[in-house]
């Protein structure tokens, strides 16, 4: 079974619920179960769309809004979700992380302002591709622009709705 990156895009409210639960129940039931428009599965691509912005050497912000998107910040307690037969981060990777709504719009906007596309071009015309990792045969532009538009309008909707964004390996 391949560990991709998993993210959901839930309410402050929500996830106090869940912590809650997690309190109460004997076995740590946390009942986490987010709705699946607001999960984002980002499968392999968040290493390598880190690599080919180091490659491109991005601007520092840019690539640190990048991390933030796909490591979240230790800031918010998240232990509840990661013990237990309830653990939501499952084959001892490492714990879930969020950021909050705060963070969520800073990471947003600076987003919007990667080109991808021009960073992958560039990748890729230089012959660099090889060295984004993961084994990935080809031209992966389509692959990683799939994945880059997908993290990015997630994180417009989270912050347009004020959400907090929790992530996991699993």
């Amino acid at each position: 079974m391949a560990v991709t990156q998993q993210l959901a895009r839930v309410p402050a409210e929500y996830l106090a619920a869940c912590r809650r639960s997690a309190e109460e129940s004997p076995d740590g039931d946390h009942r986490w179960d987010p709705p699946a428009e607001d999960c984002l599965d980002l499968d392999w691509a968040p290493l390598m769309l880190e690599r080919a912005c180091e490659l491109t050497r991005v601007d520092a912000g840019l690539l640190d809004a990048l991390k933030r998107a796909t490591d979240g910040d230790d800031d918010i307690d998240l232990h509840f979700l990661d013990t237990g037969l309830h653990a939501i981060a499952f084959f001892g990777n490492s714990a879930p992380t969020a950021l909050g709504p705060d963070a969520v719009a800073r990471v947003s906007a600076l987003l919007g302002e990667i080109d991808m596309r021009a960073i992958l071009r560039s990748v890729v015309d230089s012959g660099a591709g090889s060295e984004l990792g993961q084994g990935f045969i080809g031209d992966p532009t389509e692959y990683l622009l799939h994945h880059f538009d997908a993290l990015r309008e997630f994180y417009e909707g989270a912050a347009r709705r004020g959400l907090l964004v929790v992530l996991w390996w699993d």
